[in-house]
């Protein structure tokens, strides 16, 4: 048995008995390549049935020098954890070392979110006048006004808007289905972009109900996203982190501090569990307390 081998079935269990999504798959196999690394240049080739709790250890310890994220010493851990015990119930090995490691605390992550001042100069930042401005504007307004994810919007399929009723077929993680509204302004771009935009396009055949094209007529890919955001909030002069995902993080939030349901926004970010929509309800409970702080009379100096 080597670690290829064994990787490789990891990989087929993950796709489908657990049915992760592809960048999670990637991320798990990629974690369980770099261990495979380590185990053959610093543990003398020791394979997957042999490595020990210890030199699990002394692993994580040496990633956790290498000043990497808290974040991403948990998502290591959960991925040996995963490989491990898949390595155990396929009876591969008959103890699991991984069962003691420990990761980092996680302090509450409370995600970035964006003014609607600060959507407003990114969309103004984009050349209207041009027909990537136009794709680029829909972009926004549709990772903002519908809580996509980046992998949700650019899989976007033409067949899947429904513009008479206004809302959006969505495939979420785990190939769950849900059903986005779309504001009317929205659609009215999304209108446009197909008909003005898109229809001049060479579309490669296999991409003919994609919604959102690159230049050379087939969908666009995250990286092409992040850059397209990249550029305009530089150039829009917004100094926050932003990724594709801040547009979602903001689109919860705005429709939290606007008196929406926490239900019905976690039906509309497709979020298997309340729990974790709750993250938002922080976010909002942060603003009370400056309102406490700044309004309630018990806090006036007067008083």
């Amino acid at each position: 048995m080597t670690w290829d081998e064994k990787i490789k079935d990891f990989e087929i269990f993950l796709r489908f008995e657990r049915n992760f999504s592809e960048n999670t798959l990637d991320a798990y196999i990629r974690d369980i390549k770099k261990l495979q690394t380590y185990a053959i240049d610093d543990l003398e080739n020791t394979g997957p049935e042999k490595i020990t709790y210890d030199n699990l250890q002394e692993y994580i310890f040496t990633l956790s020098k290498q000043k990497f994220s808290e974040r991403s010493q948990a998502r290591w851990i959960s991925s040996i954890k995963a490989f491990f015990k898949y390595l155990l119930e396929d009876e591969i090995r008959d103890d699991n070392p991984s069962t003691l490691l420990e990761g980092p605390k996680l302090g509450l992550y409370l995600p970035d979110t964006l003014s609607l001042a600060d959507i407003e100069k990114i969309i103004e930042a984009i050349d209207s006048n041009s027909d990537l401005g136009k794709r680029n504007h829909c972009i926004i307004e549709v990772l903002y006004g519908c809580g996509l994810r980046v992998s949700e919007l650019i899989e976007i399929k033409i067949s899947n808007i429904n513009f008479k009723e206004n809302y959006i077929k969505v495939i979420g993680k785990g190939n769950k289905t849900r059903f986005v509204p779309l504001a009317q302004f929205t659609a009215k771009l999304l209108k446009e972009y197909i008909a003005e935009v898109r229809s001049k396009n060479k579309i490669n055949k296999k991409y003919e109900d994609t919604l959102f094209l690159n230049s050379r007529g087939t969908s666009m890919s995250r990286v092409i996203v992040f850059i397209i955001i990249k550029e305009l909030t530089d150039k829009a002069g917004v100094s926050k982190k932003i990724s594709p995902h801040t547009f979602r993080h903001s689109f919860a939030t705005h429709l939290l501090q606007n008196g929406a349901d926490l239900r019905y926004i976690q039906e509309m970010l497709g979020h298997s569990s309340i729990t974790t929509t709750g993250i938002y309800t922080h976010l909002k409970t942060e603003e009370l307390r400056d309102v406490i702080l700044n309004y309630h009379p018990r806090n006036s100096n007067s008083a």
